[in-house]
Order: structure tokens, then C-alpha cells, then sequence
């Protein structure tokens, strides 16, 4: 169902998403040092190789439109990654989102004492982000458009790839802002399921695409989302100068 190309698109997505962000990041207000190191990760950025039984995690599909989207077998994930409802452990507003990237988790908070956690995939050492952002925007199927500096690293990359089932940005992607730029960091779908709980991006947040789609449906534009990293903070520091 995913071949290895896949993955290595999948893998490099994420890596052209760090690109960007180096580049407006200074527009943006966000701190650069974060930035510059995700940048200088991009040429040496390696895409991930799926399972063998990489067609074995999926088990049915969801109506949705215009594709169907794959289900995945949850008990090949650990429990905690599984999406729950729990009792919320913090007080914050309704549709608040925080992402635990040391736990791997992200907590969707309902404002009626309950939380919804999700398991997501995370950064690779040194290069998860951390702050306070908005949802700027959502997208449905989003399309991916790699940067031209990133073409110019990966010159097979096409100019675009359209929302789908084989999109690095899976089924739905919510975009990060702040001060009213997005600052090109992703809550997104992913078609590589096995990286859920893994360091495996260059900064942004995977989830299953069900998960992403579930949450879709409950954050609206403009929700607040903490992202908090205390376990690689001076690592990502420390080698981005």
C-alpha cells in the first residue's frame, strides 16, 4: 500500500518545512537560533524506510472526500499513543491544544474537565520546536509545495504534489502562526504510521490521519497551542550556535 518513495517524500516534507521556517522566521517574530539549525539539517536530511510489513498496519478505511482514508491497527501502537479521553490534568480553556513532545503526545482540551490525547510523531533531536502559536488556518488534502531551495538540494522533488493519499501532509493540516504569520510548522496527517511515538521529523507534529481528521473537526481557527520541549531544549541550543 506505501512504497519506500513514500516515505523518503514523506521524510523530506518535513525537512522542507524547517527550510522554510529558517527563511521567515525573522518576519514571522519566532526565535532564529531554532530556525537556523532545522535549516541547516535539510542537506543532510534522511528519509525513513517503512517496515516490511508496511501494508500489514492498515486494516480498513473512513469515508471521506475525495479519497477514503486508511485505518490503522492501533494495537501495533503503544497504549498511551492511542487516542483517548482522559480526565484533563491542567486547567485550560476549551480548545486549547498542548503538545508534550518529550511525552509524544498532544491533549486537545474540551473545557469540560476532559482532554482527548492523541499519539503524534515528534522533531528529531535538536530540531523540535517549542512556544505558543494559533491555528492560522486549516486544510483539507492540503497540497505540498517544496521551496525552491529545497528543489535545489533535491532536484527530483516536484514543484508541487497534490492532496492525497501518497501527500507528506497526509489527510488534514492544521497551520501554526504567530503574530499573524505562519510560521511553516504543521500539526499534520501522516502515511508512514509507524513513526507515531518516534523522533522523526525536522519539527513538526504527525499524527495518524484519522487522529489529525478527528481533531480537525474539533479545533476551530484561531485555538491556542502550547508545544512544550524541556528534554532537548539544549541540545537544539547548543547546535544551532
Amino acid at each position: 500500500m506505501r512504497s519506500s518513495s513514500i516515505g523518503l517524500l514523506a521524510a523530506i516534507a518535513i525537512g522542507v518545512m524547517a527550510a522554510q521556517s529558517a527563511a521567515s522566521a525573522k518576519d514571522a517574530g519566532v526565535d532564529p537560533k531554532v530556525h537556523k539549525t532545522a535549516a541547516a539539517s535539510a542537506e543532510n536530511f534522511q528519509p525513513i524506510d517503512p517496515p516490511e510489513d508496511a501494508d500489514q498496519w492498515y486494516i480498513g478505511s473512513i469515508p471521506d472526500d475525495p479519497y477514503n482514508i486508511p485505518t490503522v491497527d492501533r494495537s501495533r501502537l503503544r497504549a498511551d499513543l492511542r487516542r483517548e479521553t482522559i480526565e484533563a490534568t491542567e486547567d485550560f480553556p476549551a480548545n486549547t491544544i498542548v503538545v508534550d513532545i518529550d511525552a509524544r503526545h498532544l491533549f486537545f482540551y474540551s473545557g469540560d474537565g476532559t482532554a482527548i490525547r492523541y499519539g503524534i510523531g515528534v522533531g528529531r533531536r535538536g530540531f523540535s520546536w517549542q512556544g505558543v502559536a494559533s491555528i492560522g488556518r486549516k486544510g483539507v488534502w492540503p497540497e505540498w509545495i517544496p521551496t525552491a531551495t529545497m528543489r535545489s538540494i533535491i532536484p527530483d522533488l516536484p514543484v508541487s504534489m497534490e492532496g492525497g493519499l501518497d501527500s507528506p501532509l497526509g489527510a488534514r493540516a492544521l497551520y501554526l502562526y504567530q503574530n499573524g504569520q505562519d510560521i511553516l510548522f504543521r500539526i499534520h496527517g501522516t502515511n508512514e504510521p509507524w513513526t507515531i511515538g518516534e523522533q522523526v521529523s525536522s519539527g513538526c507534529v504527525r499524527m495518524l490521519n484519522e487522529d489529525i481528521v478527528d481533531l480537525y473537526n474539533r479545533v476551530p481557527v484561531g485555538a491556542k497551542v502550547i508545544l512544550r520541549n524541556s528534554k532537548y531544549i539544549a541540545t537544539r541550543v547548543s547546535q544551532s550556535g
